[in-house]
């Protein structure tokens, strides 16, 4: 749909969004149907070398749970997707490059390939050309890589070290992975402090612009160990289920046929409603949890995190409810 930035503005900011959910839910009947894809998620370590200002796992917060898995242990969630007939698993972690080396990397990617048949999600955060190239060979199908947002002042502010000037680093690596043959996700944070609305509706062209296969957006919440858990700049952007339904309907529009995920953030933030409103929004994918308990609490880029457990009956049943109530069903993802 040919959105303009006058459009994305009115729909950000009007009074009611309810035509808009209804024409992204429209939309979305079309072009993926109702089926709705359930994709493991395996969040892998929270190590991290990085100091980003919002994420409760920087390096500096030295109050933070440090965990890693084995690599058995994570094959071990993949066989699992497998038998719950997930058809993808998502390797999230801590950027932490001497712990998920290329070839470590590599090595497990074939293995889930071999020994399951699923596809492979990548999000191990900013990485070298040679390292994605390495991992696409091994047969990764998906990066996802979430820009946070388009305006470089913030993105430099909330990620030291990052360049105020130049490309883009992770819109650079975004373009360099799509040449690649990945299916790339990005997105952003919605109402970071000092965060405006203009900077989201260029933060939706740009995924436009990009072509992304997946949209992985959701509203910031901020961690009280972190120094942006402290900070009192404002923000035109509000943190709400609302607002960040506009941005998942929006984003619907403009790239009709991705996948886009309803957010454990947007659910964290509204427990009882917030994953049947991403639904509702034209969302079409859920990331149930399937860390190992032992482990889940250590990965807390925010706190109070809701973590849906795949392989707990009460848990898929309210999953499948959710589903239900809006038309749409569990989908394999082949």
């Amino acid at each position: 749909m040919n959105l303009g930035r006058n459009d994305l503005r009115r729909w950000l900011t009007a009074p009611d969004a309810s035509a808009l959910f209804a024409e992204a839910r429209a939309v979305r009947a079309r072009t993926k149907g109702d089926g709705v894809f359930l994709r493991g998620l395996i969040e892998l370590s929270s190590v991290c070398d990085r100091d980003c200002l919002y994420c409760g796992m920087r390096h500096s917060n030295q109050s933070a749970r440090r965990y890693a898995l084995r690599d058995d242990e994570i094959l071990a969630c993949a066989r699992l997707a497998r038998d719950l007939r997930f058809g993808t698993v998502v390797l999230q972690a801590g950027e932490c490059p001497s712990l998920w080396t290329r070839d470590r990397v590599a090595a497990l990617v074939r293995r889930i390939k071999g020994e399951t048949g699923q596809r492979v999600t990548l999000s191990l955060g900013e990485r070298s050309e040679a390292d994605t190239a390495a991992w696409r060979e091994a047969g990764a199908d998906r990066y996802l890589l979430r820009f946070e947002t388009t305006d470089r002042a913030l993105f430099a502010h909330i990620h030291p070290g990052a360049p105020l000037t130049g490309a883009h680093p992770r819109l650079d690596q975004l373009r360099r992975m799509k040449a690649q043959g990945y299916e790339i996700g990005a997105g952003m944070m919605l109402g970071l402090p000092g965060q405006t609305l203009e900077s989201v509706v260029e933060d939706l062209l740009t995924l436009r612009d990009l072509a992304v296969d997946m949209v992985g957006l959701g509203p910031y919440l901020s961690h009280p160990q972190t120094p942006l858990g402290q900070e009192s700049t404002p923000s035109e952007v509000p943190v709400s289920a609302d607002f960040t339904c506009r941005c998942y309907a929006l984003a619907r529009l403009l790239l009709p046929a991705a996948n886009i995920p309803s957010t454990t953030a947007l659910s964290t933030l509204d427990p009882a409603h917030g994953r049947h409103m991403g639904f509702e929004a034209g969302a079409n994918v859920f990331m149930p949890n399937l860390t190992p308990a032992a482990y889940r609490d250590g990965y807390q880029i925010y706190p109070d995190k809701i973590c849906v457990v795949a392989p707990e009956a009460d848990a898929r049943s309210a999953l499948y409810a959710d589903l239900a109530a809006v038309g749409l069903r569990h989908a394999y993802d082949h």
